[in-house]
């Protein structure tokens, strides 16, 4: 969405735009992750900047303004961001900073009120009709969140200001990047109608099309199509929802807990790969990721699914739902691969898996059921030894046994490097088996 395409009316300074009742604030930090890596690399600023992963086969995180002019956009392959801005830098991305700055800008947005809503890390919807008494009227309280986030943390964010939420999220994309922008109540309607159907909440390519193809092209067309004919076309939901949202009605609150839906980990592979062993590892890799993941956020899973996406892009998916919710690295790594062996791809070229749990529940006073082949100091217990070695020594530094050589690439390189590198394994393979102790299974 941008400045030029949509607008609400000229206002001058003497009279800015009446924010009564535009309790909802939507924060969006400004090319988050492009502009958290440019902290420490203050030369960079102003020019075209890819964060990503740096081989071909990597996707992009996030670009700078100065590369998205030349078309980078997230999630795009890298080798294309590339051949579109050949003279960006390419900077790795760090997920411990990413991590950090999120928290603390978080932190800034419960100093304003408690009733928060974080979408991801670097966005959030806050209502702050609770602050007004103590902070002013909404703008201002936008203004001060964009203060204080640049001035504690070096980076921008943008602030969408409204009755509610769907529109605050469209005012700060409008407001992007750097602004604010209120939408009054009185004038959600003219700016919600003027977008093309595209910018509705929910709409993706499919809805898009089969909504241009019955000749809406606006909201306001939506807004004037009956709803009956809607529901026919888009379905029993998706149908009186649009038309709802095109006259800006949104009944859904802030809500403080946001519960996440699933957690997973993908990996894309430097180049098409067809061994089964290697995916396996890969797979034995993802589950202990995802499940670390699941253990730190207190939550148990109950369906484990797999992705695999092969050289030609088609993905498919594949899930199975256990008989107890689990966080334990074994029982999600044994499940994954056993829905991984059964689509039986023998020799299929592969471009990327991943592993995901889903129906996750809180995992305090969850039942926690053990296996008959358990050891006393079973799985659940390695997993969490792992944890305390993690979070004192770092990720990765006790991993399965399986996981430290490479073989798949080690076939591709030297003998001689590839000699010394095994030994330089062994020797770690020795160091973590002492750290697991007696007691706790190896793997």
């Amino acid at each position: 969405m941008s400045r030029r395409q949509y607008a609400l009316p000229q206002r001058g300074a003497e009279h800015p735009p009446d924010d009564t009742g535009c309790t909802v604030l939507h924060v969006d930090m400004d090319a988050f992750f492009a502009s958290a890596s440019l902290l420490s690399r203050p030369e960079l600023v102003g020019t075209p900047v890819i964060i990503g992963g740096g081989g071909n086969r990597g996707v992009v995180l996030s670009a700078t303004y100065e590369a998205r002019k030349f078309g980078v956009a997230s999630a795009m392959p890298m080798s294309r961001a590339r051949r579109l801005c050949p003279r960006a830098t390419v900077i790795a991305p760090d997920h411990h900073l990413y991590s950090q700055i999120s928290g603390a800008v978080m932190a800034t947005f419960e100093t304003i009120t408690p009733v928060v809503e974080p979408l991801s890390l670097d966005e959030a919807f806050l209502d702050v009709s609770g602050s007004l008494r103590r902070l002013g009227n909404p703008a201002k309280i936008g203004q001060l969140i964009r203060d204080t986030v640049h001035d504690e943390q070096g980076i921008t964010c943008s602030v969408g200001v409204a009755p509610t939420k769907f529109v605050a999220k469209l005012a700060s994309g409008l407001a992007k990047p750097d602004g604010m922008v209120v939408v009054p109540r009185d004038e959600v309607v003219t700016f919600v109608q003027q977008l093309p159907v595209g910018a509705l909440w929910g709409v993706g390519d499919k809805t898009e099309e089969t909504l241009l193809r019955l000749g809406l092209h606006t909201v306001a067309d939506i807004a004037h199509t009956p709803v009956d004919t809607l529901r026919r076309a888009l379905g029993e939901s998706a149908g009186p929802h649009l038309h709802d949202l095109s006259w800006g009605r949104d009944p859904r609150h802030v809500e403080t807990q946001r519960r996440e839906r699933s957690i997973g980990s993908d990996e894309t592979f430097e180049f098409d790969v067809d061994d089964p062993a290697y995916i396996h590892r890969q797979l034995l890799k993802l589950s202990d990721r995802t499940a670390a993941r699941v253990r730190s956020a207190g939550m148990l899973g109950r369906t484990v699914s797999i992705r695999v996406r092969f050289s030609d892009f088609t993905t498919i998916t594949r899930s199975r739902t256990l008989r107890d919710p689990t966080d334990v690295s074994r029982e999600i790594f044994d499940t994954a691969k056993s829905l991984y062996d059964a689509l039986g791809l023998q020799r299929a070229r592969i471009r990327l898996v991943g592993v995901r749990m889903e129906g996750l529940v809180e995992s305090v006073g969850a039942p926690i059921q053990g296996t008959l082949d358990e050891p006393d100091h079973g799985w659940r217990d390695a997993d969490r030894a792992v944890d305390r070695a993690s979070a004192r020594f770092g990720a990765g530094s006790v991993r399965p046994a399986s996981l430290i050589p490479d073989g798949y690439r080690d076939k591709r390189r030297d003998e001689g490097p590839a000699k010394q590198r095994g030994k330089e394994r062994d020797k770690e393979l020795g160091q973590e088996r002492g750290q697991r102790g007696p007691g706790l299974p190896n793997g």
